[in-house]
């Protein structure tokens, strides 16, 4: 590994291929005709946006919040040592600078100076230190937040620099370091929390927003908006409602039925990819799922691109394991056909099984959002040609956490997994049987054999084979039903321009402005 300064930019040894584009969607709304804001409208009108979310946050903690729509919005607020572009590049944040050495053993970051926390206060190492500690130590009584960072042996600073020493080569290492830089000595994360981003924590209240404002003292590009309201309204009716009335002005991730209630004289509808894997996840450890007949049975009689032609007007990219495209590299297209829609199939497995007449099974979704549910719907009436009755459970996002996600009490879900970075590790590790978060209890000592090799590997294309190798094991194992990485259709008022997409699940307001 070549010695590295990033003065500018770190570019990830990561291909990755966006599929985010920036263009308007071919999913126009319902009417024809087009309005622009007058000069008068723009003078009177205040710098300020007004977004509807579809679910509460959980904690506002950056170091333990898990919803991705949570962490979606304090990508707005909380920065690390790097931080990612909309490009697929790591660049100097709180660091301004990163040194790797020839052996890949010893990382040097050089604090950058003068950067502001959002209580006033300025940024020093001990804070830093702090932030990795918190995410590398072991919490009591359980494991360390993120396992990645046990390769750090030893960790020395002074004022201006941190030396962190490896017990191995890590490849991943520096997109761990996009981790929240907090104050050492503030404990109130949870509730008011206080980071170095372009905007801060202004106020929330549960199950109705949050308010962001623009962070005056900033180290980068301010940001452009004064103000920005996170509204929560957990149903797609009242967020389609909010924007027809006028009380929100952008809308992420609806479907093409939604936009198509929307005029086009006051919005304008822009696609992306959500970069996420939506799947009917499965609760491998529990009858009839602990049967791999029974998966690949469900895998054959789900028809996935039946699902995003009926629930989403074709918009999605079918997916066959757990990985999605714009993580270029480690994307394998090759498995999305790997279970062709064949009734018949589905049947003789489920035979083979002991279930000749199918089976009843639970399908729990998180009833706040609506695509997950219609995905629900469409699968429970295909299911139904292998015998197969599925009931859907709709929940509450709070119980789904706590129910779902933390205790594992469930059958099947539907959900979409993300990566916090731009890392195979985060989407893949999950699926390893001595991980707290696998809460689909895949347990498969041949994945937890390669993913021991490869999260250890010094040669990115070595480490790159062998994540490919876990999505295979994933696929033909039928760890879950996979489905696709949804489209993200955005609803954008009129006069609202500079929305970038990125390949990671995150919404950048900095970037938003009123065009005069």
């Amino acid at each position: 590994m070549k010695k590295k300064v990033l003065a500018i930019t770190l570019v990830l040894a990561l291909a990755l291929t966006l599929l985010a584009g920036c263009g308007k969607s071919s999913a126009p709304a319902a009417a024809t005709t087009t309005e622009t804001p007058t000069a008068s409208d723009a003078a009177e009108r205040p710098n300020e946006l007004s977004i509807g979310v579809a679910q509460d946050f959980d904690s506002l903690d950056p170091h333990h919040a898990t919803a991705a729509g949570t962490k979606e919005v304090l990508f707005n607020v909380f920065e690390g040592l790097v931080k990612p572009t909309s490009e697929g590049q790591l660049v100097p944040a709180v660091a301004s600078d990163v040194k790797v050495s020839d052996d890949g053993l010893t990382y040097t970051f050089t604090l950058r100076q003068g950067v502001k926390f959002h209580n006033g206060d300025t940024v020093d190492m001990q804070d830093v230190v702090f932030s990795i500690d918190r995410n590398r130590l072991a919490e009591e009584g359980g494991a360390a937040l993120i396992p990645a960072l046990g390769v750090i042996e030893d960790l020395s600073y002074d004022d201006t620099t941190l030396t962190l020493k490896l017990s191995e080569p890590s490849l991943e290492l520096l997109s761990y370091m996009t981790l929240a830089i907090i104050p050492a000595d503030y404990d109130q994360q949870e509730t008011a929390p206080v980071g170095t981003g372009p905007f801060k924590f202004v106020s929330r209240e549960a199950q109705d927003n949050m308010v962001l404002e623009r962070f005056a003292d900033y180290w980068g590009t301010p940001a452009k908006l004064d103000k920005v309201t996170f509204r929560i309204i957990e149903n797609v009716e009242g967020l389609v409602m909010g924007l027809q009335s006028g009380a929100l002005d952008l809308v992420m991730h609806l479907t093409s039925n939604e936009t198509a209630q929307l005029s086009t004289k006051d919005f304008h509808v822009e696609e992306g990819s959500m970069n996420l894997v939506q799947a009917l996840y499965l609760n491998n450890a529990v009858k009839p799922f602990d049967d791999v007949r029974v998966r690949q049975a469900l895998c054959y009689g789900v028809d996935k691109q039946g699902i995003i032609d009926r629930a989403f007007d074709g918009y999605g990219i079918p997916l066959g394991t757990s990985m999605f495209p714009s993580f270029g590299k480690y994307y394998d297209e090759s498995l999305t056909d790997y279970y062709t829609h064949d009734v018949e199939k589905a049947k003789e497995l489920l035979a083979e099984a002991g279930y000749p007449n199918g089976f009843d099974m639970t399908i729990s979704v998180p009833s706040n959002y609506q695509p997950h549910v219609d995905t629900a719907e469409v699968i429970k009436e295909q299911l139904k040609d292998i015998g197969v009755n599925a009931t859907i459970l709709p929940v509450e996002w709070g119980v789904w956490l706590s129910d779902v996600y933390g205790a594992r009490e469930y059958q099947s879900t539907i959900t979409g997994l993300t990566s916090d970075n731009m890392t195979a590790r985060k989407l893949l590790e999950r699926f390893g049987s001595q991980i707290s978060n696998n809460f689909t209890n895949y347990n498969n000592s041949e994945y937890d054999e390669i993913l021991a090799k490869a999260v250890t590997s010094t040669s990115d294309e070595e480490q790159t084979a062998l994540y490919r190798q876990l999505e295979v094991n994933l696929t033909e194992n039928a760890a879950n039903v996979y489905i696709q990485d949804m489209a993200d259709l955005v609803a954008v008022r009129n006069g609202v321009e500079g929305l970038t997409f990125y390949p990671l699940y995150v919404l950048d307001v900095s970037t938003l402005y009123w065009a005069d």
